[in-house]
């Protein structure tokens, strides 16, 4: 799979670790940054993220600020982008598979290397069931979102 990862400045140094890893399991992987620990506004790495999935150019992205609550929120601007917080195994891999989920979200302040590594294996193992009531509500996601779109 083609990976899209970024971070914020309070996310870079896990950002690097997991880069190497999200390799490691076999994905290619683009780096949107941020290079350094330097103060950067998360919304920016937010949006090339979830401009990098809802465009094709990746099949999944992975997003890190540190509670990963702003980058959620702003991911989730760009129509397409259905971006989760996840700080536990259940949430990552169940986001995918009920909501179909194409941005993991995590909080660099909140979890530790070793539980990241572990949420992004089992989000990008985990494929959404089309399960008629899974279609059925991720129809109804993307008609709210088409709504509040066109209002524009």
């Amino acid at each position: 799979m083609r990976i899209a990862i970024g971070a914020d400045h309070a996310g870079y140094d896990l950002k690097e670790i997991l880069k190497v890893y999200v390799s490691e399991l076999g994905n290619d992987v683009v780096d949107l940054g941020t290079n350094s620990t330097e103060p950067v506004d998360y919304p920016d790495s937010a949006q090339a993220i979830a401009e990098a999935v809802t465009s094709g150019r990746v099949e999944r992205g992975i997003l890190l600020c540190g509670s990963g609550i702003g980058a959620s929120i702003a991911a989730n601007k760009v129509p397409g982008a259905r971006a989760g917080v996840c700080h536990d195994v259940y949430s990552a891999h169940q986001g995918v598979e009920h909501d179909d989920m194409n941005i993991l979200v995590l909080g660099a302040c909140v979890v530790g290397v070793a539980l990241a590594k572990e949420l992004v294996k089992v989000y990008l193992e985990a494929v959404f069931s089309p399960t008629e009531r899974y279609v059925r509500r991720l129809e109804k996601v993307k008609a709210i979102e088409a709504l509040y779109s066109s209002a524009s």
